[in-house]
């Protein structure tokens, strides 16, 4: 196991929301949106919903479902988009408002919203020792070795979050 740290992490409130839909709907993914139409929001769907492509890269596998998804709820990226956010860590948080599109938890008055932290110089020294899973791996059996997202208790926890 490596020392490098998890691509991605969620927060106490996001797990909470996102354990209450799954006993709804199963199994869960996320994509994080580049754009257009959703923003750039973390979208949630019931796993396989949304198709993977073969160069979509998994940014990892958050803890937070226990038994219901043993292998954790899996968080992918466009292969493109990686290229420009590899040097940061996401952290899925919840806020008040509409969740985007065709997002699991756009009927509950939260959305889920992307938060960033740059990896230091040695965390992304660490992150290149472990290349990214693809889609095209990830549906013939491979997993990440590295670090699983973990729940941390608030966003500001891991990432300056601006006072206005």
């Amino acid at each position: 196991m490596s020392d490098a740290p998890p691509r991605a992490l969620i927060t106490r409130a996001a797990a909470e929301l996102l354990s209450t839909l799954q006993q709804r709907h199963g199994a869960l993914m996320f994509h994080q949106s580049g754009g257009c139409c959703d923003g750039s929001s973390p979208m949630c769907y019931p796993d396989g919903d949304f198709v993977v492509g073969d160069r979509d890269i998994l940014l990892g596998l958050l803890d937070v479902t226990g038994d219901k998804q043993p292998d954790g709820v899996p968080i992918w990226i466009s292969g493109p988009q990686f290229d420009a956010w590899k040097h940061t860590q996401l952290v899925i948080d919840l806020v008040p408002g509409r969740g985007g599109g065709f997002s699991l938890e756009a009927p509950e008055g939260m959305r889920f919203l992307s938060r960033g932290r740059a990896f230091t110089e040695q965390e992304n020294l660490q992150l290149t020792a472990l290349p990214p899973v693809t889609g095209a791996q990830y549906a013939n059996g491979t997993r990440p070795p590295g670090p699983r997202g973990e729940v941390v208790a608030e966003a500001a926890d891991v990432c300056a979050i601006p006072i206005r």
